[in-house]
């Protein structure tokens, strides 16, 4: 969920601080391929999720106090939504994503690598699901760790997995590294989007290893291809 912003006093004194490491470089993602431009466009996609077959039960809240109208829409080959971002910074620490720099931190992901650690939010485009509840129960729709995403804003896609999941009655979340691939503000306390990120799953699909952003590209593409009839 987004946050309030440092106070200038606590950022002046964070920066003042003699044993405060210098701030790390910007993250950029291993291999060109992932933020290459890809030959779906932002339009093609959008038109085909242009009317909503609602298939959850209820509506969700983009942040708490939200009013709940948000539905999960779905065709024979992707579930959608259109929402806000907010900025998932959870996982492994590094040095973006820390209990330093997001005060909700938390070292776990729903889903984990390969290896059996969590996700890396710094690193790894992904997206939150809600948990399953009396709304949507993601699991019943082709849809799990490692499913592909193509996530719209602004004219941009960008392919990430689900990665991890989130609260019952609140939808639109993504990773730091999905908001940076986007050119959304990343800051886990003041980051994200208020509206405008449209959200596409390809159902019963999955990425391996799930940690390998360039085999999300691939198989992104592929499928986007395909949903919008190019193949």
């Amino acid at each position: 969920m987004r946050f309030q912003s440092l106070t200038l006093a606590a950022a002046g004194a964070a920066l003042l601080a003699p044993t405060s490491p210098p701030p790390d470089p910007p993250f950029v993602p291993d291999g060109p391929e992932v933020l290459r431009e890809v030959d779906v466009s932002a339009a093609d996609l959008l038109s085909r999720v242009s009317k909503c077959t609602a298939v959850s039960k209820g509506r969700y809240r983009s942040d708490n106090g939200a009013t709940a109208k948000i539905p999960v829409c779905g065709t024979d080959d992707v579930v959608f939504w259109k929402a806000d971002m907010d900025i998932d910074c959870d996982g492994q620490v590094t040095g973006r994503c820390n209990s330093r720099t997001d005060p909700h931190f938390s070292g776990a992901t729903a889903f984990r690598q390969s290896d059996g650690r969590p996700l890396s939010a710094e690193r790894l485009p992904y997206i939150v699901v809600p948990t399953p509840s009396g709304i949507w129960d993601y699991r019943a729709h082709g849809v799990r760790g490692g499913s592909v995403v193509a996530v719209v804003y602004r004219g941009r896609v960008r392919y990430a997995v689900v990665g991890d999941v989130g609260p019952r009655g609140i939808i639109g979340e993504a990773s730091y590294a999905t908001a940076k691939a986007l050119g959304i503000p990343s800051d886990p306390r003041s980051g994200g989007t208020a509206s405008g990120v449209t959200y596409i799953v390809f159902k019963n699909t999955r990425v391996k290893p799930i940690e390998d952003p360039a085999a999300a590209v691939v198989a992104g593409e592929r499928l986007a291809k395909k949903f919008v009839g190019g193949e």
